[in-house]
């Protein structure tokens, strides 16, 4: 039998609004070789720059992205200062972020689950694996997985490992075909005039020399000091695997250079709300806490956004829970699952 949790109301809780940006289609055939030497590239915009992925600090290397599209390929180019740019995996499939890197993820329909990442190295090695959910809720990773049709360059403004010089920085050009991008979406065909989440990261190390060869830095106890993580869109926490925090893509059809003034959906401000009670509750659960009425009081009562309200739900079944609400916007019915997937409903 379902049953519902009401404890009270508590005012809603804001959060950091996800970037977005605005990616041009281009009608000009680009030459993938890390530089974006052509003139779509000079008119794309270049994204804000990255930030630690908390989102509180800034990096001490500066790291920009672009992204144009056409009818076969989503591109991307990301430039990183660098001083010393090396990288020593040469094997497709190894585990790059042990090198400074490059990465993006890619969720084509938002739902968190059956997303994409890829990572790549300053020696143009990649990884490119399928997630079927997040690791929170005990997905699949199908490492086996390739973009096949990948094209993935770096230009190297400086000297690749070689530790008596010092570096400008390092540049990716990579080009994914739509064909591989769309099977895990709703549609076969690009995202004209949609948004896609997305984010990118920058795994970067602090280095140490041995007879001149670069390596990840060790303390004085022989473990390996933490990473740097920089994203485009901070995270919060450090987990990249939270996709609900991924920034927000249009895929703008104007040819012509002008920027679309596009607005995320109201429904998605819900969205966030929703997975911010999921992640909450979900915690508790795994703590083995019960949700008492002196804990946030959150179910069952309004929340106002953008002069409308509505009221998340909490509903148990002997299979789990769910957490939904009617959004006051659209009439849809928004759905986090108990194994974290998205899910909107209609009325008919």
């Amino acid at each position: 039998m379902l049953f519902l949790l009401y404890i009270g109301c508590i005012q809603l809780a804001g959060q950091e609004t996800p970037r977005k940006y605005v990616a041009l289609k281009t009608s000009e055939a680009l030459s993938i070789d890390g530089k974006a030497n052509e003139p779509s590239w000079s008119n794309a915009e270049w994204s804000s720059d990255f930030i630690d992925i908390e989102g509180i600090k800034m990096p001490e290397y500066k790291t920009q992205m672009k992204m144009l599209w056409d009818d076969t390929y989503l591109y991307f180019f990301a430039q990183m200062e660098e001083p010393h740019v090396w990288g020593t995996l040469k094997q497709r499939d190894t585990v790059i972020y042990y090198n400074n890197d490059f990465e993006i993820f890619i969720d084509p329909d938002g739902d968190t689950h059956n997303y994409m990442e890829f990572e790549m190295n300053a020696l143009n090695t990649v990884w490119d694996l399928f997630l079927t959910k997040p690791y929170r809720n005990q997905g699949k990773v199908l490492d086996s997985w390739d973009i096949q049709g990948l094209k993935s360059a770096v230009y190297v403004d400086g000297t690749l490992n070689k530790s008596n010089d010092i570096d400008t920085g390092w540049s990716v050009e990579i080009a994914i075909p739509w064909s591989v991008l769309t099977e895990a979406g709703n549609s076969k065909n690009p995202p004209e005039n949609e948004f896609w989440r997305i984010n990118f990261s920058r795994v970067n190390w602090d280095y140490e020399l041995t007879d001149g060869r670069y390596s990840r830095k060790k303390d004085e106890n022989g473990k390996y000091v933490p990473e740097y993580n920089w994203v485009w869109s901070p995270q919060g926490v450090i987990n990249m695997h939270e996709p609900e925090h991924w920034g927000y893509v249009y895929f703008s059809t104007d040819k012509t250079g002008r920027r679309d003034d596009f607005s995320i959906p109201e429904d998605e401000y819900i969205k966030w709300h929703l997975y911010e009670l999921y992640r909450d509750f979900r915690g508790k659960r795994k703590q083995n806490t019960k949700w008492e009425s002196e804990d946030n009081e959150i179910f069952g009562c309004s929340k106002e956004l953008f002069g409308k309200s509505f009221t998340p739900i909490l509903e148990h079944s002997k299979t789990g829970f769910t957490i939904w609400t009617k959004s006051p916007f659209t009439n849809k019915t928004l759905i986090v699952r108990n194994d974290g997937k998205f899910e909107t409903h209609e009325e008919k």
